[in-house]
């Protein structure tokens, strides 16, 4: 299976005995690399890293040397990872996810079943069933399918996008590829580009925000879906438009028939509770592991191990999380910045690669607390959610 990898413009940097740190500027922190600056999160590091290169203000040969020095850290980690890819059994690549997916839909009759019953806890039962299972195939089955990490098939990849993307999710498959693949993974934490700044509502309040907008993500998701057609060939639009359809209304039929819903308002209120359940934590894992971590100007970047090592966050594992939402999107989000190509499974199985990896070479590994980034951005909100971010700054090589 081949890995991703990229090659961002060189960062700026200020080297210290030989070797370079970022310098964070406008953070109002002034904790060095290594120390929990915000909230308490681990960037694993104590020591300054390898030389990051700066073809505009570095001396000399130092930006070739030192761009050539980053590009054999991505080299080696590729082909340590590489490795683990190619002893991995097909079951440890995509068959373990592709389980989990398959079992979502065997719950699906049972979920629709328990919400006839009459009593509180057979019909909450229910609720939770559908809710889970929801998330799992629009969250889980629709990130995997993004990255066409469900097969090593490029046309079944087209299908699957198609199918847990547009059918589930209600989303257009070159919109969410373009903005999650493009954007997203190849400027990660780069301002104006993929900073997460689409999931940043300022107008709203930190309360409002982080408890009571995200019951509101059901509701506009397809809205927000249904104003980017404008920008997909009218092909892809109409195939939009039949899959969003066909998804939302096998839903109602199922509620009102199966089920046994008497009224349609009764089922489109159901349809809402099932599908926000787990709406707070995927609005709070989606800006938790990326924003409050350094920020970049596009001209500024660091190359591909130091953009992902610094930009992005691990929360701890977490069994419900982990079946709904994925590895890469909980624990192992470093790792799938790193390699987007592999599944939740096998980033789960590099995981003590990367991170061994990245410690021996002196690079952050950044780890914290669902509650302890909570309490982060409920206190930092303004500082993160309203403001501009601030840029971190790589000085020169001296």
């Amino acid at each position: 299976m081949p890995l991703e990898d990229g090659d961002p413009a060189g960062p700026r940097g200020r080297q210290v005995n030989g070797e370079v740190t970022p310098r964070l500027r406008g953070m109002g922190d002034t904790e060095p690399r290594g120390t929990a600056a915000l909230g308490g999160s681990r960037t694993e590091v104590m020591e300054p890293g390898p030389a990051l290169s700066d073809g505009n203000v570095s001396p000399g040969g130092a930006p070739q040397r030192a761009g050539q020095q980053e590009e054999a850290l991505m080299t080696e980690l590729s082909e340590l990872v590489q490795k683990v890819v190619k002893s991995s059994s097909w079951w440890e690549r995509h068959g373990v996810d592709i389980s989990i997916l398959a079992c979502s839909f065997l719950l699906l009759p049972a979920g629709f079943l328990c919400l006839r019953s009459a009593q509180a806890i057979p019909f909450l039962a229910g609720v939770l069933t559908l809710g889970v299972v929801h998330h799992t195939l629009t969250v889980k089955g629709s990130h995997l399918a993004s990255h066409n990490a469900l097969t090593e098939s490029k046309s079944w990849g087209k299908v699957w996008a198609i199918f847990f993307i547009e059918l589930c999710s209600a989303f257009t498959v070159e919109q969410a590829t373009y903005n999650h693949v493009k954007i997203h993974h190849g400027y990660t934490n780069v301002i104006g580009l993929g900073d997460s700044s689409t999931w940043k509502l300022p107008f709203l309040n930190r309360y409002v925000y982080m408890f009571i907008a995200p019951l509101a993500v059901p509701i506009l998701t397809p809205l927000v879906a249904l104003d980017l057609l404008r920008n997909v060939e009218w092909k892809a639009a109409l195939r939009t438009l039949c899959c969003m359809f066909l998804g939302f209304y096998c839903h109602y039929w199922l509620l009102l028939h199966v089920s046994g819903f008497q009224s349609p308002w009764s089922a489109l209120l159901c349809m809402l509770l099932t599908r926000s359940l787990l709406a707070h934590p995927y609005i709070h894992v989606n800006i938790f592991q990326h924003i409050g971590l350094p920020m970049f100007a596009a001209d500024r970047k660091p190359k591909r191990i130091h953009l992902m090592s610094l930009g992005v966050l691990n929360l701890p594992r977490n069994a419900l999380l982990d079946w709904s939402f994925g590895h890469s999107l909980i624990s192992c989000h470093v790792e799938h910045h790193l390699f987007p190509s592999l599944s939740d499974n096998m980033c789960l199985k590099i995981k003590p690669i990367v991170s061994q990896y990245l410690k021996q070479k002196k690079l952050p590994y950044n780890e914290d607390t669902y509650s302890s980034r909570l309490r982060l951005f409920l206190q930092r909100y303004e500082e993160l959610m309203v403001h501009a971010p601030p840029i971190t700054e790589l000085v020169g090589i001296q």
